[in-house]
């Protein structure tokens, strides 16, 4: 059985305006930033990241009334839209870290 679940701390450092999709789908665009320290090969090591991500839905509209800087746990998937050569997280559930 394939699995693609992500669940990531991270602030939001850029929130789109809350949109429609020709469905009537409410839908968000945003950026997340997320920072730690992390244990590798016995090594600490500082990790950054930056993600876009989406959000569809009931979990769009709260997203939408959020502030930048916002810290929060996402939970999600991954994928890659047409095109584009970078994977998104799509937002399933986010709650307060």
């Amino acid at each position: 059985m394939a699995i693609n679940q992500l669940m990531l701390t991270a602030s939001v450092i850029e929130l789109g305006a809350l949109r429609f999709t020709p469905a009537g789908l409410p839908a968000i665009d945003l950026r997340l930033e997320h920072a730690s320290t992390l244990d590798e090969a016995g090594k600490s090591r500082q990790v950054k990241a930056v993600l876009k991500a989406i959000a569809f839905g009931a979990v769009a509209e709260r997203l939408a009334g959020q502030t930048m800087g916002s810290h929060w746990r996402f939970r999600g998937f991954l994928a890659t839209p047409g095109n584009a050569k970078h994977p998104v997280l799509h937002i399933q559930d986010f709650q307060q870290d």
